[in-house]
């Protein structure tokens, strides 16, 4: 029978929708075959296309805006905001306004054009990882920004039209809307229990159904209230509210957890186009006790119709402890 869950983090109701429940063969797609047409823009030996980069892991040496790195860090040529100029407010009646301050950067995640960050060796993806927290680091230093977020964009979907492996980074003069109310949800849970949500989920959930992985500090679980199916956490098990705190040998868990919950994924829906993002806390609210840094994976399997745009519910087809069971590989 369907259900009504409720998100307990910040209160989005979500349709289980049991009677149209769907198994991982329904939302499996025809990948499209990956070939290389050529160097890219992101491929080495054309990084004067791209404009100069801001931060590199170059192993063996060698010259800035050069071949020779392995992780590669640059400003997006046709950026959503710009890093040049004040910052501005303004209103116009009721409306308000604020200039278009901030960074839009691209984080080229190996040399190889068809490279699949899966597929990277572990040491390869947690540096992945530390440009991540390396360009947090750096972009908290300007008093103009409150939050950065940082995500991927996979498959064959609007916002994804250069193949090889990349991510993306948006730094903002103010906290975007959603992660408000994560906040907003932490805090109250907090003023009540005196407890970070995020960490009784965690406590909650260990050793459960909706439990995906949990190894080395790190838990991927799908989460009680899923907005799509097959939708996954990634959360540290201990309380960290800031990701830019994450020590070099937690970026290695990470990413050995990372990798293999992403291949499951793979292996199980087909490769399916998904985003990735980071939520942590904003940069001039550090070590919050009501706020938990943690990843969403979120597969683009279905698309929003009419009840969703209009309501503000979103209908799921695959409860999360399916979801779990499918890619955790447990006999069906």
């Amino acid at each position: 029978m369907p259900e009504l869950r409720r998100d307990p983090i910040v209160g989005r109701w979500v349709i289980i929708s049991t009677e149209r429940a769907r198994r991982p063969s329904d939302f499996v797609s025809q990948p499209g075959v990956r070939r290389s047409n050529g160097p890219c823009i992101f491929c080495p030996g054309q990084e004067a296309r791209t404009p100069d980069e801001v931060w590199a892991l170059r192993p063996d040496g060698g010259a800035p805006n050069g071949p020779g790195w392995r992780v590669r860090v640059a400003p997006n040529r046709f950026p959503a905001l710009r890093i040049e100029g004040e910052l501005e407010r303004s209103g116009e009646g009721l409306y308000d306004r604020i200039s278009g301050v901030g960074a839009h950067e691209v984080l080229i995640e190996a040399p190889d054009h068809d490279a699949r960050i899966e597929q990277l060796p572990v040491s390869h993806l947690a540096e992945v990882l530390l440009a991540f927290r390396e360009r947090m680091i750096d972009l908290a230093r300007d008093p103009r920004l409150e939050y950065v977020m940082v995500f991927k964009s996979h498959g064959d979907q609007p916002g994804a039209p250069i193949t090889h492996a990349h991510s993306q980074l948006i730094a903002t003069p103010i906290v975007p809307m959603m992660v408000e109310e994560e906040l907003a949800g932490g805090l109250q849970h907090f003023r009540i229990k005196q407890r970070c949500i995020w960490c009784d989920i965690v406590r909650q959930e260990h050793g459960g159904g909706r439990v995906v992985i949990e190894e080395q500090g790190f838990m991927a679980l799908a989460p009680f209230a899923p907005r799509v199916p097959f939708e996954t956490w990634v959360l540290p098990i201990g309380h960290r509210s800031s990701f830019e705190e994450t020590p070099g040998e937690e970026l290695l868990a990470l990413a050995g957890l990372l990798g293999e919950l992403l291949r499951r994924m793979a292996k199980t829906l087909g490769d399916p186009p998904y985003n990735l993002m980071l939520h942590s806390a904003p940069l001039r609210a550090r070590a919050l006790d009501h706020f938990h840094w943690h990843l969403e994976i979120v597969p683009t399997l279905t698309g929003l119709a009419g009840f969703e745009w209009g309501t503000g519910f979103f209908i799921n087809p695959t409860p999360p402890e399916e979801a779990a069971r499918y890619l955790r590989g447990d006999t069906v």
